[in-house]
């Protein structure tokens, strides 16, 4: 058995047992409450993300100190998020100690990235831009930890993402162990959670395993842009369902004035749920989207690297004319606000 494929086999392993031993003890988890900003109609133990930080312990131990940085550069920020995290989903914490935490692990990830032997970054940015570069590596990270968990709201579809997103990095650093082994240990991590949150959800991500997912996404999608294993429209495009929905919902709201940190279900899933298509519907249709982008980003590096940013302006478009179609639906809905 190979390196990739150990590593694949203990994360399956270890996710599926946290997985059991939660469903085991769910009645004592932290539970996600209905309330009228979400779309369950009952609670649902929340910290099933646990589960992805087991298998990922399991499956990528043997790389985690050649990944950018070292353990240093990136282990005590995911640390901090994971533990900030699950008490936000035990008992809450303030939105300003949140966002502290994400913007602290933000820049120290960032600077270790920046300075990390193999960095493409050296002698492209003189030093007197790196303060800038450093703002805005760390800005990319703590939104994409963001984005992350504000998509976790529907069954199934943050578990899809880790799926195809941290999948389709393992196969573009092939030639990278370390970065492929961590990329597919998340990967197979997921697969158990999957079963379980898949519709009807019977356990959420939550913030714990939402939060450090997406710092990690951003982590290693950062990191092979600078050690040369992909450009960067690369984990744009991977992640590119995610991404899109997050920012475009977020710049709604702000010019419409209202509070971008406060609970909502305004985001395009969640309309395109309470259009019609509920859990099951969501998922099959974002699911495909995020299956199709991932393999276009893979496609595209694989054999036209040149056509990856036209592939990514094109994906953004579609987006583009599917949320406009949504939000046209949206206004005509019959208790729509005229």
């Amino acid at each position: 058995m190979t390196g990739a494929a150990l590593a694949a086999a203990l994360a399956l392993a270890a996710s599926g047992v946290a997985v059991s031993l939660m469903l085991a003890f769910a009645a004592r988890l932290p539970a996600a409450a209905p309330n009228a900003r979400s779309l369950h109609a009952r609670p649902v133990p929340r910290v099933g993300g646990l589960a992805l930080w087991a298998g990922f312990a399991a499956g990528a131990g043997s790389v985690l100190a050649d990944l950018p940085g070292g353990l240093a550069g990136w282990l005590p920020a995911l640390v901090v998020l994971i533990l900030v995290s699950l008490l936000d989903d035990a008992r809450g914490a303030p939105v300003a100690l949140r966002l502290a935490v994400h913007a602290a692990a933000g820049l120290w990830a960032a600077a270790w990235l920046l300075r990390m032997p193999g960095s493409a970054l050296p002698g492209v940015v003189p030093a007197s831009g790196y303060p800038l570069a450093l703002a805005g590596v760390a800005l990319v990270i703590a939104w994409s930890a963001n984005l992350y968990n504000f998509m976790d709201g529907s069954d199934g579809l943050a578990g899809v993402m880790t799926l195809t997103g941290f999948g389709a990095l393992a196969l573009g650093a092939a030639s990278d162990p370390p970065l492929a082994t961590a990329s597919l240990a998340l990967a197979a991590a997921a697969v158990p959670f999957l079963v379980a949150n898949r519709p009807p959800a019977r356990m959420f991500m939550g913030d714990v395993g939402a939060v450090p997912a997406g710092f990690m996404a951003a982590l290693l999608g950062l990191a092979g842009v600078l050690r040369g294993d992909w450009a960067a429209w690369f984990p744009l495009l991977v992640f590119l369902p995610f991404v899109v929905d997050a920012s475009a919902t977020l710049a709604r709201r702000a010019l419409a004035g209202e509070r971008p940190w406060e609970a909502h279900r305004d985001h395009y899933y969640q309309r395109f749920h309470q259009l019609g298509a509920g859990h099951g519907g969501t998922l099959a249709v974002h699911g495909l989207a995020m299956v199709a982008t991932a393999a276009t980003a893979l496609a595209c590096r694989a054999f036209a690297p040149w056509a990856g940013p036209a592939a990514l302006l094109a994906w953004c478009i579609g987006y583009a004319v599917a949320f406009a179609a949504i939000d046209y639906h949206w206004r005509r809905r019959p208790n729509a606000t005229r």
